[in-house]
């Protein structure tokens, strides 16, 4: 009874709010009401009307670039064995070591009870002290010498007092097939385990990105900035940098967004997304028509949720390998009306870059006009 009343007010609130006097089926008074507690519970919103008095977006990417979105209730997870590769490697170290120890330990022991089972069926147990004997395996007698035997066999150690003898064709071919299981599971895991020591991810871990995202004013053209630097004298090669906006969107409609992208602009058209990471980078987003910040003002962006999200790609010089280093900023860490600090000076013949100032900034005069307001200002100025 009380999730209806409260579906209710919802559904009266979303109408009066996206709708207007616009008349709703039942259906649609429904699910609008949903869409807009989803909109309220998972990301906040500045509209007064909203239950929650969570002001905070959930980040859709950490500050150092892990991805919080959780996968669940996925019905075919038959694909993620169809791709055993992938997720082996994918796998932290704790869960790989375990899977790598447990292949080989299932291994030895399965052929291990083959090994026994063969000799208890041929009667070979109970001749083991029987000189006159020819058994299929050699001293024999209990599961645990077969272990051994298939221990033996499956890393080629050597054999000692047990081993296969040709008085059986059915232990040559078990001989044969274990040495090939074997290999194929040593070609695998090694496989595996190089892959993911050679993997780029704690190349990232040198690429560094400002703390804070700064608005202000670059040849008269308002623009959002962030720094960018590479800490290892190995340089990164081919390094291209990208920024998606996260926000969330109500349509005409009533379908809430939670996570809509919008691509912003870094110079792909120019080529300006293309770096030579030697030195610190200080990324430029010019805010036009085209852009998602051009009716954004000081007063709005502190009333916005949003997030921006900034992905860094390049190939390792040193193992040719393609690395990604991600960030975010929310509403919170755009400093508007700021400039970044100089990190940059001439010394004995080389430029010094001193990475203590690289997230300095400072304060400078600058209005909180968004940059539609202030390209209506400058054309009433101009036609006067």
């Amino acid at each position: 009874m009380h999730r209806n009343k409260h579906f209710k007010r919802l559904s009266s609130q979303w109408q009066s709010t996206f709708r207007g006097n616009i008349p709703l089926s039942p259906t649609e008074k429904w699910h609008g009401a949903k869409s807009f507690r989803r909109r309220c519970k998972l990301l906040g919103d500045e509209q007064p009307l909203c239950v929650t008095t969570n002001n905070q977006r959930q980040r859709y990417v950490t500050k150092d670039g892990k991805c919080r979105v959780n996968l669940g209730h996925i019905k075919d997870k038959s694909r993620f064995i169809s791709d055993i590769f992938t997720t082996l490697v994918d796998l932290k170290y704790l869960w790989f070591l375990l899977v790598f120890t447990a292949c080989y330990i299932l291994t030895w022991m399965s052929f291990g009870a083959i090994y026994f089972l063969d000799a208890w069926l041929r009667d070979d147990i109970a001749h083991v002290h029987d000189s006159q004997w020819q058994p299929c395996f050699e001293n024999v007698d209990s599961y645990l010498s077969a272990l051994l035997l298939s221990l033996e066999t499956q890393r080629t150690i050597g054999y000692g007092s047990r081993r296969v003898t040709a008085n059986c064709p059915e232990g040559v071919v078990l001989l044969m097939v274990q040495s090939i299981t074997g290999s194929i599971i040593d070609a695998v895991m090694v496989g595996c385990m190089f892959v993911k020591i050679s993997r780029p991810q704690q190349r990232a871990q040198t690429l560094i990105f400002s703390k804070h995202c700064i608005i202000c004013e670059r040849d008269e053209k308002l623009c959002l900035l962030f720094r960018i630097g590479d800490l290892r004298e190995s340089h990164m090669v081919d390094a291209k940098i990208r920024a998606k906006l996260i926000k969330s969107r109500q349509t005409k409609e009533g379908e809430f967004i939670p996570l809509e992208q919008s691509e912003i602009n870094l110079g792909y058209d120019t080529g300006g997304d293309r770096l030579l990471l030697v030195e610190p980078q200080t990324i430029a987003h010019i805010i036009n028509d085209s852009s998602p910040f051009w009716e954004v003002g000081a007063k709005r962006l502190k009333r916005e949720t949003l997030e921006i999200i900034v992905i860094l790609e390049g190939i390792v010089e040193a193992s040719g390998m393609t690395c990604q280093a991600r960030t975010s900023y929310t509403q919170d860490e755009i400093l508007w009306g700021h400039r970044f600090a100089s990190c940059i000076s001439l010394e004995k013949g080389a430029f010094l870059v001193d990475y203590s100032a690289f997230d300095k900034t400072f304060e400078v005069q600058m209005s909180p006009l968004s940059a539609r307001n202030r390209s209506h200002a400058k054309d009433e100025e101009s036609t006067f």
